[in-house]
């Protein structure tokens, strides 16, 4: 079979990208309701949705294998099927009662999508390398829109009283079957047996600086993009006395901003270079923090989180495109990489509530600001190696 043009490839990536984010909207969009469904606190709730981040931390490790072995597209499909079976199982679980099945149909899910999200990343990667110019941000973005589409869908589906089953199972199979025709449509981006020799065949990525630089990079935007997320809205409720309502409508800005800064970030991207762009990005994302933490003022509020959310919007697909530079080790290093940015959704939460319990919820958004500091000495690290020894940012 001929390989895919590189227009009908990006296409591919781009409907891949959305349909994982549309699958985890789905999956989130009814948690009020597998929690009622279970009788759990919310305590209770958070410990078993932990199982999610269990199976992605022990999915996306194992990525880089499978992708060498047998491909990212079959990787993609592997890790789909694993999405839909957890969604299945998990709604199944819920309305039965279960607590055990319901956290193997999460702990399913995460495995899968941990490695789809691995597989439409190093594909991603291919596809920059075939338009010979900067694309990531843009399925990120494309991401986004697909949670967008997810939760819309999930809302209605709940005002409607659809079982939780049903509507796992309708969207799940729906999403996944179309990710499914689009993997066969993505470029080849598996090394031939023998292209790669000797300690560079058998080295790990995990011992490469420059990887695991990436990695620490991509941790600290991570962390920015998962803390509005957790504590956002919360903040603006204790830190202004801003009614719940008004606490959302501030994610939500925060959300468009990001997304926003996804599709137009290729641009800035091509002009300025990685190095440049991410260092601009650390600088914005601090001083939206800052401002938003010491502002007072509704107005400078806005402005802080616009900054912030414009600010965290490249860390993740930058350090994806860098971890693919080299078509010979993408799998491993977007793998290594991917595994260290999503440690923040683990560390991340627990790491400024206890903060917040001591300082107050919106002053420990500093630590978002901190982070930002050892992001910016790591921003050379996403230099193309070819580029960084020419000189070019």
């Amino acid at each position: 079979m001929s390989s895919p043009s590189a227009t009908t490839a990006r296409n591919a990536v781009a409907v891949t990208f959305a349909l994982n984010g549309l699958c985890f909207a789905t999956l989130v969009s009814r948690v009020p309701d597998l929690r009622n469904s279970l009788h759990l606190s919310n305590g209770a709730l958070g410990l078993l949705l932990l199982s999610i981040a269990v199976g992605s931390m022990v999915g996306m490790p194992a990525s880089g294998f499978l992708i060498e072995r047998y491909g990212a597209g079959a990787v993609v499909r592997l890790g789909a099927r694993m999405v839909l079976l957890g969604l299945v199982l998990a709604g199944i679980s819920a309305t039965a009662g279960s607590e055990l099945g319901t956290a193997v149909g999460l702990l399913c899910y995460g495995f899968g999508t941990g490695t789809w999200d691995v597989g439409m990343n190093v594909e991603g990667a291919a596809v920059e390398r075939l338009l010979g110019r900067s694309i990531m941000p843009r399925f990120h973005a494309g991401w986004s829109f697909g949670t967008f589409t997810g939760a819309g869908i999930g809302a209605v589906a709940a005002a409607l009283g659809v079982p939780l089953t049903v509507h796992y199972t309708v969207v799940g199979a729906l999403a996944v079957g179309a990710a499914h025709v689009a993997s066969y449509r993505y470029p080849a981006v598996v090394p031939a047996q023998g292209e790669e020799e000797g300690a560079e065949a058998t080295r790990s990525a995990w011992l490469e600086p420059r990887t695991l630089a990436i990695g620490l990079m991509v941790l600290s935007f991570t962390l920015a993009e998962g803390a509005a997320n957790d504590w956002l809205a919360l903040s603006l409720v204790d830190g202004y006395g801003a009614r719940h309502w008004v606490g959302v409508v501030g994610f939500a800005t925060f959300v468009a901003a990001m997304t926003t800064g996804r599709l137009v970030g290729p641009v800035v991207l091509d002009r300025f270079g990685r190095s440049r762009s991410m260092l601009g990005s650390a600088f914005a994302a601090s001083a939206g923090v800052l401002i938003l933490v010491y502002a007072g003022t509704p107005t400078l509020a806005v402005v802080g989180i616009l900054l912030w959310g414009f600010g965290a919007a490249l860390g993740f697909p930058v350090g994806m495109s860098a971890a693919g530079d080299d078509p010979l080790r993408a799998a491993r290093r977007v793998a290594v990489v991917s595994t260290i940015g999503y440690g923040a959704f683990l560390a991340g939460p627990p790491l400024l509530g206890f903060v917040g319990d001591h300082v107050g919820t919106l002053d420990s958004l500093l630590v978002i600001a901190v982070a930002m500091l050892p992001a910016a000495v790591m921003v050379t690290a996403v230099r193309h190696p070819r580029l960084a020894r020419s000189g070019t940012p």
